[in-house]
């Protein structure tokens, strides 16, 4: 065998070449560099810090080790921005998150809050590399410093050690280690007294909800703000696979103003309105009245009900009255998607309905891929690992062994995921599908002042819009503290950014929020 077909040689740490030994994963890694980012005219300078943290599972205890409790650690990869000459005290920290679960912070790192931005083609598959990065005019630096957090396995970071799904990949575990990170990340910057928020898109508002309340309650940090993308706070609302929860019918009431506004957006109407809201706000009084009443009766339902309902919804979805009456008026996410560009072969996106791309099995009964994911996850993988090396420094350096180590999108971790969860001071043992709202409402009834705003976009199927309106206005809080949640909805799908001039208004709002949401020192 030739020299250089042989085994690599050991990594600094007792690894093999490109891949880091357990010591250099179990203990924090920093890299510094330094940027500039123009937004809306205004240059703003800053100092990048790249690394790890350690995390240990919920309930370790560094005096006292338990021996019966997983021993897996996670090393956390995050990228943090910091605006230079600022005071911490003056100056907000943001944390940033992405869901999956089980999901890099790839996507709103560069498609939406860092300082650079990789360019997507709205509602079209991006052509192959290369592709361009950009000063990203709409970053939230102006407003406030931000910390990227990679979910454990994901990104530079690494789960290492037994039990190590036990110990990470499931509701509570994620949100004890997220909850610890933020915790010690304050603590090593010295930033506990700065005005503090979470940023969480998809699972990551889930994760958010536990973890206001986790930081309230286990560190005695109260934050000023949290910000939601694209929310699911109670998973028995979901319209993905809603016929195998039979009995409830609120997703289909919740997924069904999503459905028009695509259908609308492709111009599937019989009836085409001109004014999207006004024709959302109708569909959404008849989901809450005359549908909600038809589901309700359950097989009790007449025949002339049965077929005036159906019309109804070929008016409001475009999908033909055959099928909905076939369906029982019922037709969950993937249906939907697969079924509305269905007499032209195609699928629309799930998390992004604007998109739509050739069916892989036209005779199959839900798409088997998200055509806006496909259109869109290579130019954010490419554009993060060549960031990551040529302009953070990280993941290509010689103490990764032969210089290399991978960028890890996601943990694949979600068919090991444990959903159940404990609700707060709830007696007895977690429960299956995660419902976080009594978690949020636990957080806001300690800390009256705490701000919630809620971003959501009108093409989303995988976490219909009015789901998200829904939770909010089911919240089980005072409703004096209602005032303190804010609603903005964008021409958009799950990624709201993904169409550029949504994502200039949702940086508006959101810099506005957290401008408004904190006491200024003299």
């Amino acid at each position: 065998m030739p020299p250089h077909m042989g085994p690599p040689p050991p990594g600094p740490d007792g690894g093999p070449g490109g891949v880091p030994g357990p010591a250099f994963l179990m203990k924090p890694q920093h890299v510094l560099s330094e940027g500039s980012v123009t937004i809306r005219g205004q240059a703003i300078p800053y100092q990048t810090e790249s690394g790890t943290l350690i995390i240990h599972p919920a309930g370790w205890d560094d005096a006292n080790p338990d021996p019966k409790a997983p021993q897996a650690v996670a090393s956390v990869f995050y990228v943090a921005y910091f605006k230079k000459g600022a005071h911490p005290e003056n100056r907000p920290i943001t944390f940033v998150y992405n869901g999956g679960p089980g999901s890099s912070t790839v996507w709103l790192h560069m498609g939406a809050l860092g300082p650079k931005r990789v360019v997507t083609v709205d509602d079209q598959p991006t052509p192959a590399a290369p592709y361009k990065v950009v000063n990203n005019d709409d970053s939230l630096l102006d407003a406030t410093d931000l910390v990227f957090i990679d979910a454990p396995g994901t990104g530079y970071g690494r789960v290492i050690g037994k039990d190590r799904d036990k110990a990470f990949y499931g509701t509570d575990p994620d949100a004890a280690a997220f909850t610890d990170f933020i915790a010690q990340f304050l603590s090593r910057h010295g930033r506990f007294n700065s005005p503090k928020y979470l940023f969480g898109e998809s699972y990551g508002t889930t994760r958010s909800a536990i973890i206001a309340n986790a930081l309230r309650q286990d560190k005695g940090i109260d934050l000023n703000g949290v910000i939601l993308l694209s929310q699911i706070l109670n998973y028995g609302n979901s319209i993905d696979r809603a016929q195998n929860n039979p009995s409830n019918d609120q997703p289909y009431v919740l997924g069904l103003p999503s459905f028009a506004a695509t259908a609308w957006y492709h111009h599937k109407l019989p009836d085409q309105p001109t004014d999207l809201k006004a024709f959302l706000a109708e569909v959404e009084h008849f989901a809450l009245t005359d549908y909600t009443s038809a589901l309700q009766d359950g097989t009790g339902i007449s025949d002339d009900k049965l077929k005036a309902t159906a019309e109804k919804l070929h008016r409001y979805t475009g999908l033909p009255v055959e099928y909905i009456i076939k369906a029982n008026l019922r037709v969950n996410g993937g249906e939907f998607a697969k079924t509305l560009l269905g007499d032209q072969g195609m699928d629309t996106g799930r998390l992004d309905s604007r998109f739509s791309g050739p069916s892989m099995d036209p005779l199959g009964q839900t798409p088997e891929y998200d055509p806006q994911s496909a259109a869109m996850e290579s130019a954010y993988v490419a554009a993060f690992n060549d960031y990551a090396h040529t302009t953070l420094h990280y993941g290509a350096d010689p103490s990764f062994g032969d210089g290399y180590m991978e960028y890890r999108v996601s943990a694949h971790s979600i068919g090991k995921w444990s959903f159940t969860h404990k609700q707060p001071d709830q007696r007895g043992p977690a429960r299956g599908e995660p419902n976080v709202l009594p978690d949020l409402a636990a957080a806001m009834k300690a800390n009256p002042a705490l701000q919630v705003m809620l971003n959501q976009g009108y093409y989303d199927l995988g976490t219909p819009y009015f789901e998200g309106v829904y939770e909010m206005r089911h919240l089980p809080i005072p409703r004096a503290l209602a005032k303190n949640i804010e609603i903005k909805q964008y021409a958009s799908g799950h990624m709201v950014y993904a169409h550029l001039p949504a994502l200039h208004e949702m940086h508006d709002n959101v810099s506005q929020f957290i401008a408004r949401t904190h006491p200024k020192s003299s």
